[in-house]
Order: structure tokens, then sequence, then C-alpha cells
């Protein structure tokens, strides 16, 4: 793409500078969450020090501990400068869970989630030269916190891992114009050669907002739309031009074709107020019947369940370069698409899903209670996350809840059936595109796709319990550990069917690690169950898709295709030779 910065952590919304944080600052716990009882926003002395944006609990971070703290503390001195019609906005990818930040000494703003992005403008806190930014993290073990795999006891245990605390995605600083391009939503409309750019100012403002569309260099077409004392904007530019007259670039995992958009926003004497710079995909998805289509054509979703963990750095990426490869190896065994697991990825992933073709379930990490805290604490950040990454032509599927993790009565209680619901509908009203699955793997409500986690390794046994479709979707039997698919008064609408966990095979040699089922002895081993069962998969007529868990090692859990340091560790040709067959 041509519009694309290295490292820029917000990739479908670029200026031209930006200052990235990343790197070492002075770190400190807080055992008795007194910090700011005793100023410490206003300067502490401490010993310690961490790289950001590695928590304290990873080796990379350089501190390597893994015991829990409720509160822990950062600063650092950061030059900037007081430019004439520029804001200075400082941005978080990601702080878990409760961030407060100084500049100076001075309150700049809160925020309380794990995983979406938030900015604070501290253009009135700063001065000319060296600046003091401050940021507390305030964490627990509450069950009400959306937690995903990150462990609520202080040991971890079956598919929990250490936990998460503080600064894990990058802090970066943006200059921005007095009045600026806070947000965009692009939506694109395949059977009309259109795409609908939607977006946000950061106040009420007299401007044009002017969309300029390029591809592959040339340019395509270009649209506008007023601003009348508004905030938000919404207008439609055809993409087709002289050149591709009859026909729109799709985006698909074969072709992953992307369109270059540039926004500016013009005064009444045509000045540039603000640029930014972003891109979309042409792709349509959609449900018909028992298929899912892609640009009208039935998908066959061969994906694999990625928890996006690394051995030195846990829920935080090494590098750009480390989420380039990991696309790399997962394609390179033959999957089209990941099921982001329990995880909101640093969206320079997403970034790359677009640009290599590879299809992206996002899924939101759960809490593990039903209470209104929980509820409240999951639906704020859920949407913040839909919004964020709502315009990624990889995102094809969303995935609120998984197992019943936090709504673990809901087969039969309908509180907890009422939530999912009212979840799925929420987000449908902002996203009319992509299917929404409810309480993916077990007990659906409602959901566009059903989906089934079977990890049974006697692939007769597994072909004999799918043999009766609707012996299987209708309840009359259990499909797996005497789970039923659907809750308690739902019933199966002949939606698209997919096995979207089975398999996680270990083998032995690891330790006292752990897989599903009994471990194999070798790669030869592996690679005979592995085939038995994903062609069982296959020769489920009424299946469109399956997920096999899972592209790394993680911690205690080793059944990986990779390594936990994301090395190979079976031959990924002949892994890829029996998912293409």
């Amino acid at each position: 793409m041509k519009n694309y910065v290295e490292n820029y952590p917000r990739p479908q919304l670029i200026r031209d500078s930006f200052i990235l944080l990343d790197g070492e600052w002075d770190f400190a716990f807080d055992e008795n969450s007194s910090g700011e009882s005793n100023s410490w926003y206003t300067g502490f002395s401490t010993n310690k020090t961490i790289r950001v944006p590695f928590t304290y609990e990873t080796k990379a971070s350089g501190i390597d501990v893994q015991k829990v703290y409720d509160c822990v503390w950062y600063q650092r001195n950061v030059a900037l400068d007081r430019e004439d019609g520029k804001r200075v906005i400082i941005n978080f990818e990601g702080s878990d869970y409760e961030t407060k930040v100084w500049v100076n000494g001075k309150v700049a703003g809160t925020h309380r989630g794990g995983y979406s992005r938030f900015g604070f403008d501290i253009t009135d806190l700063i001065v000319d030269g060296e600046n003091l930014i401050t940021v507390s993290c305030k964490d627990s073990l509450d069950k009400a916190q959306p937690r995903g795999k990150q462990r609520w006891v202080r040991k971890s245990h079956d598919c929990w891992y250490v936990q998460t605390t503080g600064i894990w995605k990058s802090v970066w600083i943006e200059y921005v114009p007095e009045v600026y391009v806070a947000s965009l939503k692009l939506t694109p409309d395949v059977d009309n050669s259109l795409i609908k750019i939607e977006g946000t100012l950061n106040r009420e403002s007299n401007c044009l907002v002017a969309a300029e569309i390029s591809f592959d260099g040339d340019f395509v077409s270009a649209g506008s739309a007023s601003m009348t004392g508004d905030r938000r904007f919404s207008f439609t530019v055809n993409v087709a031009n002289r050149k591709y007259p009859w026909w729109v670039m799709k985006w698909t995992p074969e072709s992953p074709d992307l369109y270059d958009l540039t926004i500016k926003l013009l005064d009444e004497e045509n000045e540039i107020i603000d640029e930014v710079k972003s891109y979309f995909g042409m792709r349509d998805i959609r449900i018909s019947g028992e298929n899912v289509l892609l640009n009208g054509v039935p998908l066959y979703q061969k994906l694999i369940l990625d928890q996006g963990y690394w051995e030195e750095s846990h829920l935080t990426p090494p590098s750009e370069q480390a989420l380039i490869d990991d696309i790399d190896k997962i394609m390179a065994l033959g999957y089209n698409g990941v099921r982001k697991h329990m995880k909101v990825e640093d969206e320079r992933f997403l970034y790359w899903a677009d640009v290599k073709g590879l299809l992206v379930w996002s899924e939101f990490p759960a809490t593990y209670e039903f209470t209104d805290d929980a509820l409240e604490n999951f639906t704020d950040e859920w949407m913040e996350v839909v919004r964020q990454n709502y315009s990624h032509p990889s995102v094809i599927t969303w995935t609120p809840f998984n197992e019943s993790w936090g709504v673990f009565q809901i087969k039969h209680d309908k509180a907890q059936q009422d939530f999912t619901q009212a979840i799925y509908y929420l987000t449908k009203s902002f996203d009319k595109m992509r299917p929404v699955i409810c309480n993916d793997g077990w007990e659906h409500t409602i959901s566009d796709i059903i989906t089934l986690h079977d990890y049974e390794e006697d692939t007769v046994a597994f072909s004999d319990r799918y043999a009766d479709k609707y012996a299987l979707l209708e309840n009359e039997t259990a499909f797996s550990k005497r789970m039923f698919a659907m809750a308690d008064g739902f019933e199966y609408k002949g939606q698209p069917v997919i096995i979207s966990e089975f398999g996680g095979i270990a083998v032995d040699g690891q330790g006292n690690g752990w897989g599903y089922g009994n471990k194999v002895t070798n790669e030869e081993d592996f690679l005979d169950r592995f085939g038995r069962i994903t062609d069982a998969i296959k020769g489920i007529p009424y299946c469109c898709g399956y997920c096999y868990t899972q592209v790394s090692d993680v911690q205690q859990e080793v059944n990986g295709l990779l390594f936990e340091n994301h090395e190979f560790k079976f031959s990924p040709e002949k892994i890829k030779e029996i998912n293409d067959r």
C-alpha cells in the first residue's frame, strides 16, 4: 500500500509524523496503591526501568516478575513543542486495566478497559522542552473485567496464563490541527461499486471533507461533503472509473486488492486544515442459507486458532516483523484465516492480514462472572473494539462470546440468553455486514453461524456423531462433553455450520505441558492423526469450514503447530498438503 508507514500504530488513520514512545520508562510497583495519595504523579524515585510496551511479567520488559501487583507506575520525560495551531494527543493502543495519565503533574485523563485504544489531548498541559509524563495502571484478578486468557487466581491453570498488567501496546504522540479527523468508518458496497465514507471530527466545523481514491498508484475517483456546523460526515464515492469501468477490484484471500484513500479537510479558502491517509478493501461478506459468501461466492474457511502469545513478551508482539512472520507461517501451513482467540490484536496485525489476504474472526476477551459490573464492562469495551476495527476487510466475523464464559448458565438462564441477544443486535446495528456468533462452540442463542468445538480424536466416533445433521443441531444428541448446539428455547434455522475448535494435538517430550486427548509420540503419528481428523471434518457435507487448535504453544499448553518461540514444530509443507487436499 502507498498509504503505509512502518511501525505506525494506527494504520487506517495515518498522519505524516508521530512520536513513538515505546522504549525505556522509569517503573515502580505500588504495593499499597498509595502512589497517587503520595503525589507520585509529580515524579517518583525508583531504581527500576521497563521496556514499554512489554509488561513487567515478561522477559522482554527487562523485569520478568510474574507476581500479581494491583498497581504499577510509569514515568518518562519527553521533549515536546507547543506549535501554533496544533493540538498534541497522546495515544495508548492498549493498557490493562484502569489507566490514569498525568502530564507535568496535571491529570490528562483516565480510561477503563484493557484492550481498546484511547487517547488524551494534552496540549494545555505541556511546555516547550522536557515534559514529565506519568502513568498509573490499576489491575486486579476481578472476574468482572474482560480478561480473556489472563488467569484470575495467582497461579496459571489449564488454558489460562500469566496475567498482563499495565501498558502492553504502543504509546505514541501525534500533532493534529485545531480541527481534525478523529475517526473513519469505511463501508464497501460491492454491488454498486461504492465506498461509504463516514467519520467524525474532534469538534463541530464549517469545512469541506474531500476524499481521493487511488488503486496501485493510479487515480480512481474523488468525492466530498460540506460540513455546516457538524462533527459527523457521510458520503459515498464510486470506485469504478474508465480504467476499471465494469468491475471493482475485489478483496479476496487469493487477490487481496486494496484501495488507497486520502481525506483532506479544506477551509473556505480551500486551504488544507487536516490530511489523513487510509485504505479499504471492496468485499462483501454475507450469509446465504448454509453458506458464508465472500463476494457472492461460497467460502470454505480453513482457520487456525491464534491466541497471539509469544514466549518472551506474552500478549505483546515482539515487533511488527513478528506479526508479518506469523501471518506468513500461518498461510504456509495452508490456512486462509485465523480465529483471534480471547484477544484484541495489535492493529498492525490486521493491516498485514488485509495486505496478505488472511481472514480474521475478531473475538473479545471474556469476563468470568455474570454481574452488573461484568455486563457493563463487557458492553462498553466490546463496542469500542468493534468501532476501532470495523474498516479492516480481513475481519469477516465478530465473536463476542466463547464457550459460555461469563454466561455459564446460558443453556437455560433467560437473563444470560437476553444479554447475548442484546450484544448480537447492538453489534448488528453498528455493522450490518458481518456475521455475529453468540457463544462460539457451545449452546447458541441467536447466531449467524452455528459453531461447534469438538476435540474428539477417534475419527470413527467423530464421523458417527456428525452423520445425522438435524439430530445434532436440534439438540436430540449432544456433540461433545454433553454439550448441545442450541440453548433452551432456541432452534437451528438452517445457518452455516463450522467446527471452530478441534485437534489440539500435543507431542510427547515437552515436559508437563498438555494438549487435547492422548499425546502422540512423533511427527509421523501427529500427521496421521491430524490428517484423519481434518479429513473427517471435510467429509461433513453440511460443514463449511473448520478451525484447528492452535498456532503456537502457549506457556503450559503445548498443542501448537509452532513452538512457543514460533518456530515450526512440524513440516509446514506436509500440514499444508493435508489442508489443501
